[in-house]
Order: structure tokens, then sequence, then C-alpha cells
């Protein structure tokens, strides 16, 4: 029997969601939308055949689950990516403690566009190209069934749809009602903090894991304000970090996923206020001198450039990190701030007006339309439909300063003045497309293989949360995401 038919038991009818935008999904046939794994019609390639069934043995390392990974939206701008890198960790060998080698799948709405994703990741990788045993699975953000049956398959979903304030939610649910642990590249603070409200305690009951956040937003913050702690003797108390993105000839390009959530984000920024509220936050004391608040937009000495507040998820991922570590573990909490480097006043001059009248437009229906309908031309060439082109990735690369202070080894924070700094650094390839699928696949490696070092029991966290015993930092840098201390700690 084919498993396509084999595999096509549904789950318990969901309630119906309110339907998203029409811009994120396509209508799509009942068959397309199983949730069940596709044999490959005859003479198809060998990188896009129905997965193998497990080795014998290794049931129990696996939960009895056919693959430890399922990469779900694979077929999408930033999926293609993804699917490469757990090509990459799958050939060189990673994933060792999943039953002896990586198994894993594909998924989304279409067929023809899984496998050509695959077909495309092989003439890529050359050596690392993803061989037969790669799943390709039919599931749709708009079917609860074929998410159920997708989460039932795996230990941990890759999300790669967004924006997630409209696709996020139910691939969570479906993944918490199921047993999968999920993993997504949110850098949307209403969703991910949303997420923690609506499942944590069921997460926590089903021992599974749901992280967030987990590509260039924010663990090159998340982990390099932890970082920083570990390296300095003594008592770290406050950071502040500077981000530096640095392009090459062809200049820097970005796909409007990203501008569609920072649109629709910034739009809703009073819901997120009532969220807060709803969640009832204990405040995170501070401990040591208060770091003091910069202005907007402001000159750093030590960049010799114009600088200002970054308007990403860093700060609110920071500090939820911060919050669970002090309440849960009893550690010292951390201040921060976070910022992006600009550059001359020219750049300044630019960015304030492109700002203000996103800032306006954004306000009103019409004018989310305009933004979201004419990316390019409202961010002044950076975001397009099409995404950057290869060699504008090639050509790009970030680089995270972190500068910290507290107090050394035997001094009191809580009377006197810092007395102990430090600065460290995180860099890395092109943060959206490269560094951003190196981060989400070597967070799903932790949580496969670091168990033991995982916190206690499941719920949605943050990345510095799920991850700060793990040996995440360690994975990164051997992929090219390097953590390093650029002074070391001065009294």
């Amino acid at each position: 029997m084919p498993r396509e038919s084999a595999a096509r038991a549904p789950p318990a009818a969901a309630p119906p969601r309110p339907r998203p935008p029409r811009w994120g999904r396509a209508g799509r046939s009942g068959a397309e939308r199983s949730g069940t794994e596709v044999p490959p019609p005859p003479g198809a390639a060998a990188s896009t055949r129905a997965a193998v069934p497990m080795a014998a043995g290794s049931g129990t390392k696996t939960g009895g689950r056919l693959y430890d990974i399922v990469v779900f939206g694979a077929s999408g701008f930033t999926g293609q990516f993804v699917v490469e890198e757990v090509a990459r960790a799958a050939a060189g060998g990673e994933g060792q403690l999943c039953g002896g080698r990586l198994r894993w799948a594909v998924a989304g709405r279409s067929r023809e566009k899984l496998r050509a994703v695959l077909e495309r990741a092989a003439e890529r990788l050359g050596k690392a190209a993803p061989g037969e045993e790669v799943g390709v699975l039919l599931c749709d953000v708009g079917d609860a069934g074929s998410l159920a049956t997708m989460a039932r398959q795996t230990r941990v979903v890759l999300n790669c749809v967004g924006p997630y304030r409209f696709f996020g939610e139910p691939v969570v649910e479906a993944c918490v009602e199921n047993g999968a642990s999920c993993i997504d590249i949110s850098g949307e603070p209403q969703f991910l903090e949303g997420m923690y409200l609506k499942y944590n305690e069921k997460a926590a009951e089903k021992g599974v894991y749901v992280v967030g956040s987990c590509g260039f937003d924010s663990i090159p913050a998340d982990m390099g304000v932890l970082y920083t702690r570990d390296k300095l003797k003594g008592t770290l108390t406050a950071v502040e970090s500077f981000l530096s993105v640095k392009s090459g000839p062809e200049g820097l390009g970005v796909h409007d996923g990203t501008w569609k959530s920072a649109v629709y984000g910034l739009a809703d920024e009073d819901n997120l206020k009532k969220l807060r509220k709803q969640i009832g936050y204990a405040p995170v004391p501070v401990v040591g001198a208060k770091l003091k608040k910069r202005g907007f937009v402001f000159y750093s000495p030590e960049f010799k450039e114009y600088c200002i507040t970054f308007m990403g998820s860093d700060g609110s991922v920071v500090k939820r990190t911060q919050r669970y570590l002090h309440s849960e573990l009893q550690q010292t909490p951390v201040q921060y701030g976070a910022y992006v480097t600009l550059g001359g006043l020219g750049s300044v001059i630019k960015l304030m007006f492109m700002g203000m009248l996103f800032l306006l437009l954004v306000k009103f229906n019409f004018g989310r339309k305009l933004l979201t309908k004419y990316p390019k031309f409202f961010s002044g060439g950076y975001f397009s439909k099409e995404g950057p082109t290869q060699k504008q990735m090639d050509g790009t690369s970030f680089t995270m300063t972190f500068f910290g202070e507290g107090y050394s080894e035997g001094q009191d924070p809580q009377t006197g003045k810092p007395n102990v700094k430090i600065c460290t650094e995180v860099k890395g390839p092109e943060p959206g497309y490269i560094a951003t699928p190196i981060a989400m696949v070597q967070a799903a490696l932790s949580l496969l293989e670091d168990a033991a070092s995982l916190p206690k029991k499941g719920g949605v966290y943050s990345p510095g949360a799920a991850f700060s015993k793990t040996k995440l930092i360690d994975r990164l840098n051997k992929r090219g995401v390097e953590f390093s201390v650029i002074s070391k700690p001065e009294v």
C-alpha cells in the first residue's frame, strides 16, 4: 500500500480559525493538503523520494517517531535555505544521538515545489546533497488535520511560515497537542509572548519545548548576553549591544516577509501592551547601577558612527530570558540595551525621513496596504518581493558588539558603582538567510542532543532560557557564527 494512503487516518477536527490575509496561502485540493508522506512518481530523483523506515533499534531514541526534524514551509524563501542547512548537518554527521543518523523531512502545500527545493539543494550542496532518506509531507497551515499528522511524525518542527502573527499559532497548537517540539525564527514580540500566554502550561504538561526567535532574531543577542556574563569574572549587571551589518558592492537585500512582519507588528503595538498586562509579568529587579537609556539617535565615539535604538525583538527576548533565569534559577538579572550603527549624518537623515513616512502609513489600513504592496519603494530599495541575490548574500556579514559592566568577585552589586568591564562580539555571515538557518538548525540539534541540559520541564521559552546550559554556542562557533572576547575584563 502506498505510504500516502496508509497515513491518512484523520485527526479530530479542530475549531475553525479566522482566515489569514490572501497573500499568505493558496488554495489546494484535499489530496495536496493531506499532511501525509508523498511517494515519488516513477523515475523521480533520489533526493525527492519518500523516507525510508527507521533503522531497527532506534525507536527508543526517536520516541517511536519517523523523523527527528521536519522543515515546515520548506519551499518558502527562508525555508529553502533552512533545508540546505539541515542537509549539511545530516551529511556532516550531526544528529548522531538521533538514532544513529538525522532523519528529516520537508513539508509544505505543493509537492512540486518541495521536490524543486530538494533538487536545488542537491545542485548546490554536492556531496552534502539530501538523499533518498528525506521525506516529503503535504501540509497546509490552514488545515489543522494535516498539521496534526505532520506533528505526530516528528520530534521537532522547524516552522518557517510567516508572518507568524497570522500563520504561527496553528503550528504551535498542533505541535503541543501532538507531542512535538517547535522552533521558529519569529521576530514578532506579540506572537512570541502570546504563545507563552496560551500554550506554556500545556507544553509543560506534554513535555515539549516551543522556542521562538531562533534565527538572527534573537539568538546572537540573547546568547551573546549569556556568553558575556559567563566570560566576566564577577557579576555582570548591564550590557549594551551594537549591531553592524556590512554589505558588498551589490548592496544589502531583504525579503519582504520580514517587512510585512514589521508593518503588522508596529500597527498592533497597543495590543502588545494589553497582552503583557494580561500575562502579568513579575518585574525584573535592577541589580547594580541602573543602565542609562540612550536617545533614539546618538553618536558613538567607539564606532565613530551614528546609532539608533534597535527596533526589533532583541530587547524583549533578552528581558524574557533574564526574567526566567532570575525567577527560576535565582541568577542575577542583566539589564540590556540594543542599538544599531547607521553611519554618517546622511544615513540618519534618510532613515528619519523613511521612518516618519512608515510610522504615518502603518496607522491606517490603506497605508499598510501600500507598504506591503510596494516594499522596495518605501524601504529605499532594501526590502523586495524577490529577496536578496546570491551575490548580495555572499557579500554581507554582521557583527554584534557587547559592552558589559559589572562587579568584580567579592564586590557587592547592591552597593557602589560597577568596577569591571568586558567587551565581547558575535559575528557571522549574512544575517537573514545564512546565519538564521544556521542558528535555527543548531537550536534544533541542541533540543535533540542536549536534552539533559534543557529546562527540566517543557514550555514556551526564549532561546537563552532554553539553551543557557546547552552546547549551542559551541555548535554555532563551528558553523561560522562566532562568539569571542574582544577585551578581557578590566577592573
